[in-house]
């Protein structure tokens, strides 16, 4: 049931793309279309690409901007264009997950680098600021707003991506919004400040978690597949590549409110007509690159197709009234975008479906605060400034999903276990009103102990005072305690965990206390550290200057990369002793290190931050 619960709730997986850094330029660019040279080939002695993209876990509540290009650069020099059209994302909702963004079918060879191409113009970043969401600016280093931005892409000498005649081959790009910008919500508005670099995947070391949204072509009962054209995203038209996607026995269907399971699903979305949208939540085997999925939504299952629809978290209920902050809303015409808050109103006719689970009987009193939902209904924009948009689903319905806790552990107890809640989903918890949510108001839900049924998971690990998360279900309102259901705990040893300081806009030539091939030791006693000095591990966040210790930055094992960059001067390291060692001959000679940020694990044993992969960023000379 984890798997599936997970497949549900895409926000919310876990990481598994973080293997090898590609280092990012930013460089101010005019115009659009491809790079020109070779386009992507199709004749059958030809291997496909699929190109995914992804995020790290990081502040913002939406992070909308439009993606115009993807150009692959071969061996001999030649550019490829794999992206048919621009298309807008947000990169905030993709937090661990990937979403098909092209397919494409190239000549063999190998492919070392390329450019992705971003447009800021009309961009769309939310951040948290105390119990609101707040739309920010995006700036550059020098604090210049972002236009049209071109990012390029280096792949490790031998982490090259192979297409190979008659094989498929996968690129997972992830646009590690955490490490790679500072939000000052100090500012009005806030202001985020991007010195941007992906994680690209090319070589996954155990099998992807992947979504598929595309128009169906074709299905094979016999063979357990259908095939779409990909539209990633929320894109209303275009073809963005054909893929196949395999079912099982236990692959969950909903076609148009109506869920079924295995052949019987599979069955019903073969009557379903050519072109009928659908989305597949599953994962991608590293053996023989196929798509397996676990979950299926088609018609009018899919946000905005012929019904609108609201994801996010419910703040507060008051009667059939439900509110919900950071709202990513997607209309019938396939815009979709996010609104700091709508009003959902629920009724008596509303169905309420709850994801992964068959044969409860629900209706819209169950649905109570922090509960993760998608609701379908009709959507009207907001009459005035002062009200917030609604979405009318008292004849729709609401989809239950999986709702991801993230907190302090307080205390444990046989089968249960209580949280000093910090953020539901990713809505920090002073956006939360638990008005109601208990039996009677003494027994409300109360967030810095949150109690939660585990039943029989395995929670000997966890201790008090460390961070946790847990994945499951909401009680029905009015019913607490206890809270919440656990179906998933993941304790703070598996939670990820990411470092990230600054030196200023002038650098320091001294950022170390030590420096070798075995660890990085910071001088957190430098003056030129900046107002970004902070660990966080899952959405605990400790101020560096505040420990007793300086943590040790040391190398994950297996398969790592780490990154040096000055400007457009980018060297990348899979040996972390070559790393440190261009670290300290740049410190040696004069040149001042602006930031670094390592992301891995945290050990608290040992204090240290075990890192897959580390970026170094060196003031421009």
């Amino acid at each position: 049931m984890k798997g599936m619960l997970e497949k549900w709730a895409p926000a919310r997986l876990r990481c598994l793309f973080a293997v090898a850094l590609a280092a990012l330029t930013l460089v101010g660019c005019g115009g659009s279309g491809d790079s020109g040279g070779a386009t992507a080939t199709t004749d059958a002695n030809s291997g496909t690409v699929l190109i995914g993209l992804t995020d790290a876990d990081g502040d913002f509540v939406s992070y909308s901007v439009d993606v115009l290009s993807v150009t692959l650069k071969r061996l001999n020099g030649a550019s490829i264009e794999t992206l048919p059209a621009a298309t807008r994302i947000d990169f905030a909702q993709l937090t661990d997950l990937a979403d098909l963004l092209a397919v494409a079918t190239l000549a063999p060879g190998d492919i070392v680098g390329g450019t992705i191409r971003l447009d800021y113009s009309n961009a769309e970043v939310f951040v948290q600021v105390g119990g609101d969401v707040v739309a920010a600016t995006v700036v550059d280093a020098n604090g210049a707003p972002l236009g049209v931005t071109e990012l390029e892409i280096r792949l490790a000498e031998r982490n090259h991506l192979v297409i190979t005649r008659g094989r498929t081959s996968f690129l997972a790009i992830d646009f590690d919004l955490a490490a790679s910008h500072e939000v000052d919500v100090t500012r009005s508005p806030p202001v985020v400040t991007a010195r941007p670099y992906v994680v690209a995947d090319v070589e996954p070391i155990s099998d992807l978690d992947l979504r598929l949204r595309g128009t169906l072509v074709a299905t094979d009962v016999a063979a357990s597949t259908y095939t779409i054209d990909v539209r990633p995203w929320f894109r209303p038209d275009g073809n963005h590549g054909r893929v196949a996607v395999h079912t099982t026995s236990a692959t969950m269907f909903e076609i148009n409110g109506v869920a079924a399971v295995g052949a019987a699903g599979l069955t019903a979305l073969a009557q379903q007509p050519t072109g009928t949208m659908t989305v597949a939540f599953g994962s991608l085997a590293v053996r023989d690159r196929t798509f397996t999925a676990e979950i299926v939504q088609a018609g009018d299952s899919v946000s905005g197709e012929r019904i609108d629809a609201v994801h996010g978290n419910v703040v507060s209920r008051t009667g059939n009234q439900l509110t919900v902050k950071g709202a990513y809303a997607v209309r019938r015409n396939h815009d979709a975008r996010l609104h700091r808050t709508v009003r959902v109103d629920v009724g008596p006719d509303t169905a309420v479906l709850k994801a992964g689970i068959r044969g409860e009987t629900l209706d819209s009193r169950v649905i109570s605060i922090g509960q993760h939902i998608v609701a379908f209904g009709s959507f009207t924009e907001a009459a005035s400034t002062t009200t917030p948009p609604v979405l009318d689903a008292t004849h729709g319905r609401v989809r239950l999903l999986p709702t991801l806790l993230r907190g302090t552990v307080e205390g444990i107890v046989a089968g249960q276990l209580n949280l000093d809640l910090r953020a539901i989903d990713r809505l920090g918890i002073e956006m939360f009103d638990f008005s109601g949510t208990g039996v009677t108001a003494g027994v409300d839900a109360d967030p810095s102990d949150y109690e939660i049924t585990t039943g029989t998971l395995a929670v000997s690990t966890l201790s008090a005072g460390e961070a946790a998360k847990v994945l499951g279900f909401v009680t029905p309102f009015g019913a607490a305690p206890p809270d919440f259901e656990g179906r998933t705990v993941i304790d703070y040893g598996d939670l990820p965990a990411l470092l990230g300081i600054g030196w200023g806009v002038t650098g320091t030539t001294a950022p170390f206390l030590s420096i070798g091939n075995t660890g990085l030791v910071l001088d957190l006693g430098n003056p030129n550290i900046g107002e970004r000095h902070v660990l966080m591990v899952g959405m605990r966040r400790v101020d560096l200057l505040g420990l007793p210790a300086t943590p040790t930055i040391v190398p994950a094992p297996g398969r790592v990369l780490f990154g040096v960059a000055a400007g457009s001067d980018i060297q990348l390291f899979t040996s972390f002793a070559d790393f440190t060692a261009e670290v300290a001959a740049r410190l040696a000679a004069g040149k001042a290190a602006v930031s670094l940020t390592a992301s891995g694990s945290y050990d608290e044993g040992t204090n240290s931050v075990v890192a897959h992969h580390v970026a170094m960023y060196f003031a421009a000379q």
